[in-house]
């Protein structure tokens, strides 16, 4: 597994060498979520507010918008609509009611058609402030009922009160006129108590509920819409293709550093080369239909190195080259005859060891040989003196090159020495360029390698 921390750089090079896939899945994306806007028919919503007079506690509120969607009120509105298969139990998942600021309670409601979303708005409005103002204004309770007895009888002691300010006589005397005053006074208490109780009396006013007005005719549907359908599945599919690529960076064995490769292979580093290319050679080889679909979506080229460097000059690559073809000159007896090893399907690595017999220019003697990673097989030694293995980085696990190692030594081959080739930024080439040593410059092969081993590959053991 890879510990490497994920930067925005590694998902823009996702971006960028694998665009033509996240283009063709997202794609995929808006059809997937355009046929599932065919499953959902559009839908419209609208609200409708009723008033709430009177002091109310925030449970109150809550417990009047739960009767607002209650079984009693939704069924009512559905045989008073009576549209064809809408009864209560249908409409009821429909409706919904929250208590706003202001003692508001807002009644929404959900139809296939702007006309009948308002109707069911407004429908259920009505039913709740018919079914509100019965259970407010019910009479048969003894405790409702107490509070209108208590103004009544105000009313008449207000009255009598009346009667005995009269009896007393117009007269200035000082009985008379005390008793008027004690009667005024008596009178002004009862009415201030009488205010005092329709404060308290929550039945008076909560009763009175009112709606503020029909339901707005919706202009648009309700999320999610066709449009929202479509672009949330493009970009879903194209979200899950970058998580994918970077859990499989994060879950990859394959070896990146030289010290694990050398670990994996069992034998020293002899040194780095550099390859020139623009893009990453880690093409695979491959006719039909598969490979031609992967390289038209582009995935057939590794994603997950790192951008080329920048390359020096043609002589300082050749000097790497030449670095490599001095150590095995040091290391190998005469005659110096070498087997190079080289895992198919590494393009990279092809391409670094045609250099390399170029550069050594027959000391040592080095024959190329390309080995199936699946099933290693080397051909068995002839005049070679050990295998040397040219191979890219961060393309094969610890557990292929440990095959190699073992399908070299089960043909009698000790491996040597190991050569890491790298891709870097080719500089345009100049016609006058020439070697650190004078000589004239030595063409770089591109492509195939020097030697390759045919059917003469199966004498080796795996």
């Amino acid at each position: 597994m890879s510990d490497e921390t994920i930067r925005l750089s590694t998902i823009g090079r996702i971006l960028r060498r694998r665009w033509r896939l996240l283009a063709v899945l997202a794609v995929v994306g808006a059809l997937v979520g355009y046929g599932t806007s065919l499953l959902f028919p559009p839908s419209y919503t609208t609200s409708a507010s009723v008033l709430l007079p009177g002091v109310w506690q925030d449970r109150e509120l809550l417990t009047q918008a739960e009767i607002a969607t209650s079984s009693v009120v939704v069924d009512r509105a559905a045989v008073t609509l009576g549209w064809a298969g809408g009864s209560g139990s249908k409409l009821r998942d429909r409706v919904s009611a929250t208590a706003a600021d202001g003692n508001i309670i807002k009644i929404s409601g959900t139809a296939d058609t702007p006309e009948h979303a308002q109707q069911l708005a407004d429908q259920v409005a009505q039913q709740f402030v018919t079914f509100a103002a019965r259970i407010a204004g019910d009479s048969a309770d003894p405790e409702a009922a107490q509070p209108e007895a208590l103004r009544q009888l105000v009313v008449q002691a207000s009255r009598r009160i009346t009667d005995l300010a009269a009896a007393a006589g117009p007269g200035q005397t000082m009985d008379s006129v005390q008793t008027r005053s004690e009667l005024e006074k008596l009178r002004t208490s009862l009415q201030d108590a009488i205010k005092k109780l329709d404060q308290v009396d929550p039945a008076a006013n909560k009763a009175n509920m009112v709606v503020m007005g029909s339901a707005a005719r919706p202009t648009g549907e309700a999320p999610p819409t066709r449009t929202q359908l479509v672009v949330a599945g493009a970009l879903l599919f194209v979200l899950l293709a970058v998580i994918g690529h970077l859990t499989a960076a994060r879950m990859s064995r394959r070896l990146r550093t030289e010290p694990e490769i050398a670990a994996a292979l069992g034998s020293a580093l002899l040194g780095t080369v550099d390859v020139p290319g623009e893009r990453p050679a880690h093409r695979p080889e491959g006719r039909g239909p598969r490979a031609l679909v992967r390289r038209l979506l582009g995935t057939d080229v590794r994603w997950d190195l790192p951008t080329p460097h920048a390359s020096g000059d043609e002589a300082s690559r050749q000097l790497r080259y030449q670095r490599v073809c001095a150590h095995l000159r040091d290391q190998l007896p005469s005659p110096r005859r070498l087997l190079v090893v080289v895992p198919d399907g590494d393009e990279l690595a092809h391409r670094a060891a045609g250099q390399l017999v170029a550069e050594a220019g027959g000391d040592p003697l080095l024959r190329v040989v390309g080995v199936p990673v699946s099933r290693p097989l080397v051909p068995d030694p002839g005049e070679e003196s050990g295998a040397l293995v040219v191979l890219s980085a961060a393309s094969w696990t610890a557990g292929e090159l440990a095959g190699i190692a073992g399908a070299c030594a089960d043909a009698g081959h000790e491996v040597v020495g190991i050569v890491v080739a790298g891709t870097v930024r080719d500089r345009p080439a100049r016609s006058a360029d020439r070697r650190p040593d004078g000589a004239e410059p030595v063409p770089v092969v591109a492509a195939t390698p020097a030697l390759a081993v045919g059917d003469e590959a199966g004498r080796g053991s795996g």
